[in-house]
């Protein structure tokens, strides 16, 4: 068929290979999504209980931030154990029910692996700090002091301060490019890609259709262990690391970024394809973000997808802004593909970041669902959660307690999901306190009251998503004719036959545009498309939408 021609990825024997490509992936942070328990932790059988309300969105997959076996430094993303879960989460039985009920619901299952670091109580850690050689000792990136005493480089931690923590057992120092309790991995060791390679083997093995990879561009550091470059204050961006982090002082060409992570990501992706498995890769890179989105996407033997910060930035989108995104994605990812994203676990949620009122979120919403890649929707981002204004002495998040009160964390993001407005934890759990408090004003957005209110912003983002899957163009197409006018941001995505019309009006003003030649027609009444007239001019109020359809 023609599609398989132009994608060149479905074959007769597996008609879903790309499953992926244009799919929509909501992201639940486990910790914080439902208690079954009654302990104030969101938990695996939780997520059971709230599944059908993630499928009626019309998403095509879930990804679970981690739930593995973890002294929760860093709430997961430090792991002592890859292959089992925490029990503040569950068992692995629980995290069986997960997949069988997901898939029950035609939602793929793509789960956080986090492959450029451990806790420090892992037990490779354990062995590999002991002064006796054993067969963990190069599991990590160690180094030998400088002569006095300092450690071996320049490098900096994203939580704070150096990269390096000494070890008084090996008279060594081991990098961390998080928090000190978070070893560096030595991928440069084959041993250590192997071990990787079976944890995520034992997940395929369990049923996950794929992964999000935390920190992809952190996987190798530079054998040599370089100084990094300083970085002049004007090009300093702190999409990564908040402004007051000295982090943003440097240009990281040596402690991230190697070119030795293609050919462990090849590895990766061919494990992946044997179980049509499909990874979606963070890349943690203020000034690279789009042109290493572009190196680890390319063809068809590296990651599916990628996503880099740019639309996960405090600036908010203006049409300038997004015609020279896509004009430098074209430039250095052109044979890449994207996984965009507004908000997520680690970033203010954007209705806040952005100042956005109703009508904006719902203008930002469809243009999630238009735009050319996948696309990820962070649990509440559909009900318009606001940032929560979480109080210093409930702080849980590290990286808030550190840069405190310059930079508040990532708690902000975090608190719990609300369910009914009623429940004094919006339904979230039955337990008085909450491992973070559910913010009073949250309860007005509660699930209970959206599914009430026609006019909630949860219908709207089930209507684009349903948009979306309903016009193949939208998660398949080419993105071309892109322009920005008057501050609307507009493009045309076409596949085969079909063209659709986009056009966003991302200002205050009134805005007048034309549409392109040709027999256009009305679309996407649901979403508040604008009515269209014989003469081809549209007239766009602030906020306002234009989808048209073409068929060749």
């Amino acid at each position: 068929m023609q599609f398989a021609q132009e994608i060149q990825t479905d074959t007769a024997e597996n008609p879903d290979a790309d499953w992926w490509r244009g799919a929509v992936i909501y992201q639940i942070y486990p910790r914080s999504f439902q208690d079954s328990t009654g302990n104030g932790i969101g938990d695996l059988r939780g997520i059971v209980q709230r599944l059908p309300y993630i499928a009626s969105l019309g998403v095509d997959a879930i990804w679970i931030s981690p739930f593995f076996t973890s002294p929760m430094a860093d709430f997961g993303y430090d792991i002592a154990d890859f292959r089992d879960v925490d029990p503040v989460f569950g068992t692995l039985k629980d995290f069986d029910a997960v997949v069988e009920a997901a898939h029950a619901l035609g939602l793929k299952v793509m789960i956080d692996l986090v492959f450029s670091h451990t806790s420090d109580q892992h037990s490779w850690f354990k062995q590999s700090r002991e002064t006796e050689p054993n067969d963990k000792s190069n599991y990590y990136v160690w180094a030998d002091a400088k002569p006095d005493g300092t450690p071996p480089n320049n490098w900096l931690s994203i939580f704070g301060g150096s990269a390096w923590q000494w070890e008084s057992r090996r008279c060594q120092y081991f990098l961390h490019n998080f928090l000190t309790s978070q070893p560096d991995l030595n991928l440069h060791e084959p041993v250590v890609q192997t071990e990787l390679l079976d944890i995520a083997k034992f997940w395929l093995e369990r049923g996950v259709n794929g992964f999000r990879l935390d920190t992809i561009n952190f996987y190798f550091a530079d054998k040599n262990l370089r100084d990094n470059p300083a970085l002049p204050p004007e090009q300093r961006n702190a999409s990564i690391a908040p402004v007051v982090n000295p982090y943003n002082y440097q240009e990281h060409l040596y402690d991230k970024n190697q070119p030795e992570t293609l050919g462990f990501l090849r590895q990766l992706r061919k494990l992946m394809d044997g179980y049509n498995a499909a990874a979606v890769g963070e890349v943690g890179d203020s000034q690279r973000g789009l042109e290493i989105l572009g190196e680890y996407t390319a063809g068809d033997d590296l990651m599916q997808m990628c996503y880099a910060f740019e639309l996960l930035s405090g600036d908010q989108p203006t049409a300038d802004m997004l015609v020279g995104l896509f004009a430098k994605m074209d430039a250095v990812a052109g044979d890449g593909w994207a996984c965009w994203a507004f908000s997520n676990h680690d970033v203010k949620r954007h209705v806040s970041r952005w100042s956005l009122g109703d009508p904006a979120a719902r203008l930002f919403a469809t243009l999630l669902m238009c735009l050319r890649g996948s696309a990820c929707i962070y649990q509440g981002e559909e009900l318009g959660l606001p940032e929560a204004d979480v109080p210093f002495e409930d702080l849980q998040d590290p990286y808030g307690i550190e840069f405190w009160p310059k930079f508040k964390g990532r708690d902000g993001c975090r608190t719990p999901m609300v369910w009914e407005q009623s429940n004094q934890n919006g339904g979230f759990s039955s337990n008085p306190k909450t491992w973070l408090p559910v913010p009073s004003e949250h309860l007005a957005h509660a699930v209970s009251n959206a599914l009430d209110d026609p006019d909630a912003l949860l219908h709207h983002y089930r209507a684009a998503i349903g948009f979306r899957r309903a016009n193949l163009v939208l998660s398949k197409g080419s993105m071309t004719d892109i322009q920005a006018q008057n501050n609307v941001f507009r493009f045309v995505r076409t596949h085969g036959k079909t063209n659709i019309f986009c056009a966003f009006n991302l200002g205050e003003a009134q805005a007048e545009i034309q549409l392109p030649s040709g027999s256009w027609q009305q679309i996407g009444q649901e979403l508040d498309s604008v009515v269209l007239h014989h003469d081809g001019v549209v007239m766009l109020e602030p906020w306002q939408i234009c989808l048209a359809l073409k068929t060749d």
